[in-house]
């Protein structure tokens, strides 16, 4: 346990020394928010504040990320910076996943998708480099690697060409839509082939998997967004990010709508981060799991193997 411990403050000093060379400013957002994450695929916890009625909303959300507050103090002109705490998402529990756990967020000014991913893969290799490993790095995007892994044209392959490339895996087709197909080809069939030792770089996804990403023009038109895989795991997701607060809104609106025909409950949005978002500079932002990276550091197969309580514990 002593040396679980150990190795996690040893990364968070590296995560912090590896900023503040770059004068990126470690910053402390609330936990509580009036508003949710209205993504259909993520679940809040909710809880009430029983304190003086004009304290504000009594129902308040664990947050799922420091993402708003973030760009809240982006807009108001606080600049590079980073968040390094305790999110919260109901429901995810597995071997990597735990229902509170440690999140990496950090923005750059200026910076698109790309350099920004960079900057990540830099931050991994320092984190081997603990454990005196380095990985190759493999950078394409997601077309590319639908079509060299199963075959598939991921921007134009109909339903049921996607259902029929899961081969074996059973699925309930009920409800799932375009991109669920395309999200369980990725988890299912193509993660677990990812080589170990491998920082895989995966750009331009499909429009449709934007969240809150920039939108890039072409034919197909492709979000402006990453993901980074260490082996088979999956570490970090990142946007050169939309600072259209009506698009943003247009897409809480659409997400509330997939959440009401899913039967799950229409929440919140974000108002506070809306009435600011225009005035978002140019920036990219990135999320990584620490929890993730520690798994892979210590080569064990469960997270909660690198948690001094697990939530079966706790």
């Amino acid at each position: 346990m002593r040396a679980q411990l150990q190795w996690r403050a040893r990364l968070y000093a590296l995560i912090r020394e590896f900023f503040a060379a770059r004068r990126v400013l470690e910053v402390e957002t609330p936990m509580l928010s009036a508003a949710a994450n209205t993504d259909p695929n993520i679940e809040s916890f909710r809880t009430e504040f029983i304190g003086h009625v004009d304290a504000g909303a009594r129902t308040r959300w664990l947050r799922t990320s420091p993402e708003y507050p973030l760009k809240r103090l982006l807009a108001a002109g606080v600049g590079d910076c980073y968040e390094l705490g305790r999110v919260f998402r109901n429901g995810e529990v597995g071997a990597r996943h735990n229902p509170e756990f440690t999140l990496l967020e950090w923005y750059r000014i200026g910076w698109d998708q790309r350099r920004l991913a960079g900057e990540v893969v830099e931050l991994v290799q320092a984190a081997l480099a603990l454990v005196g490993r380095v990985a190759r790095v493999e950078v394409l995007d997601y077309a590319a690697l639908f079509a060299r892994e199963l075959g598939v044209d991921a921007h134009h392959a109909d339903d049921s060409e996607l259902r029929a490339a899961l081969g074996g895996q059973q699925v309930d087709p009920a409800g799932l839509t375009r991109d669920d197909w395309l999200d369980l080809l990725l988890s299912h069939r193509i993660q677990p082939r990812l080589p170990p030792g491998q920082i895989t770089v995966l750009h331009d996804y499909p429009a449709s998997q934007c969240a809150l990403a920039r939108v890039l023009p072409g034919d197909p038109p492709l979000a402006a967004r990453f993901e980074v895989y260490l082996g088979s795991v999956e570490l970090a997701n990142g946007y050169h990010e939309l600072n259209d607060a009506r698009e943003q809104r247009r897409r809480f609106v659409a997400d509330n709508h997939r959440r009401q025909a899913r039967g799950q409950a229409r929440l919140p949005m974000d108002e506070n981060l809306l009435a600011v978002l225009d005035a978002l500079p140019d920036c990219a932002g990135v999320a990584l799991g620490v929890d993730r990276l520690l798994l892979v550091l210590a080569g064990g197969d469960a997270i909660a193997g690198v948690l001094a309580v697990p939530f079966a514990d706790a």
